[in-house]
């Protein structure tokens, strides 16, 4: 990885902002840095001379005065965010302002390839300053790195670690807090800074927002919904993961098979085609369909008694389908009290946009983590 030189403590504030709003005046930077404009100055040359930030034009004042405008520098970076969905995996390259530079997807067994093809659509002459991985599972520590605790997600980790450069940091993140970052910035959940984002597709899973972070739990952990206690009734003892399974796409599946009659037409073999039908009045898949919002909408209510987070945001597959959403918010209504209840507004894309955010995050950590130094 390339070495970046000490900065003073105000050149890495003023990296930060610049970072943030993309393009800035040194008045702009040193308000949103709450510096004195000498010190701006004297921070945006130390910058400057060190190529992280660059003149990119002027912008002219109500005043009639014209500023010179600056931008991040060609070695300020670039960052990498790698989402190893259950069936497809996607990759975005962006500099550090968040610009998008690169984005490659491909089927998950051919995630290494992938990784490859959007490492090498990266501008050659940019630093990589930090990599973070999307994994459906909680990590563990292995030596002085992390890697997915389960085979869930382990062998495709390995296989994407290899295409990696070795000299730069890997972050794991579990794929649903991704998401329910990218809700929170961009998506259905931006104003509300706690809520919960319910991912409901081949698994289940929680990502929990509080003041606008995310809650990672002792263990790495929180919101994994698949271990509740399923199911809990007498005479049934509860097994490992057994209502990811019953709640699963798998088993969604497996009923409307069960439920399906010869009169109904071919039988879906996908929940797309599944809700497809639904959406187009099929008898049994509309059934099918409200059975599963059910369903979900008791998940929602058992999510609610433990956080009342005030919103819930439904994603996945099956999840963000906007035909769900009445029978969620009955049955959430029937069991609960009043909380929101909203479809996701990103889709598929939202875990590899939250990976890029806390990439760019961290990339921008890695440059100024060394600041005061010369202060």
């Amino acid at each position: 990885m390339a070495r970046t030189p000490r900065l003073t403590e105000s050149a890495g504030a003023v990296f930060t902002v610049l970072a943030e709003a993309g393009a800035a005046t040194r008045p702009q930077l040193a308000t949103l840095a709450g510096l004195s404009k000498p010190t701006v100055s004297s921070a945006v040359a130390e910058l400057e001379s060190a190529r992280l930030a660059a003149h990119s034009g002027t912008a002219s004042s109500g005043t009639g005065r014209s500023a010179a405008v600056y931008r991040l520098g060609p070695a300020a970076g670039t960052v990498l965010a790698v989402d190893l969905g259950p069936a497809l995996t996607r990759v975005r390259g962006c500099a550090l302002d968040g610009a998008l530079l690169a984005e490659a997807a491909g089927p998950r067994p051919d995630a290494a390839d992938v990784v490859r093809e959007a490492l090498g659509a990266l501008p050659r002459a940019a630093p990589l300053r930090a990599i973070v991985v999307a994994v459906g599972d909680v990590t563990a520590r292995e030596g002085g790195g992390m890697r997915p605790a389960t085979a869930k997600a382990g062998p495709v980790f390995d296989a994407v670690r290899v295409a990696l450069p070795p000299d730069v940091p890997v972050h794991l993140e579990n794929n649903v807090n991704c998401a329910a970052l990218a809700e929170l910035h961009e998506g259905a959940a931006r104003g509300r800074d706690t809520f919960g984002y319910l991912r409901i597709g081949v698994g289940i899973g929680l990502g929990i927002v509080v003041g606008g972070r995310v809650l990672r739990g002792a263990n790495g952990a929180a919101g994994e919904l698949a271990r509740l206690p399923y199911p809990w009734d007498d005479g049934r003892e509860p097994r490992r993961e057994a209502l990811e399974e019953y709640i699963g796409a798998r088993s969604l599946l497996r009923r409307a098979a069960e439920a399906w009659a010869d009169a109904d037409g071919p039988c879906p073999r996908t929940t797309e085609r599944l809700l497809a039908l639904a959406g187009e009045g099929n008898r049994a898949a509309r059934a099918v369909v409200d059975r599963h919002a059910v369903d979900v909408g008791r998940l929602t209510a058992a999510v609610t008694a433990v956080l009342d987070p005030g919103l819930i945001v439904l994603g996945g597959s099956t999840g963000a389908d906007p035909q769900l959403l009445p029978g969620v918010r009955a049955e959430l209504e029937r069991l609960s009290w009043p909380t929101d209840v909203v479809s996701s507004t990103i889709g598929d894309l939202g875990t590899v946009v939250g990976a890029a955010r806390l990439a760019v995050a961290r990339g921008v950590q890695t440059v100024t983590e060394a600041a005061g130094a010369k202060d």
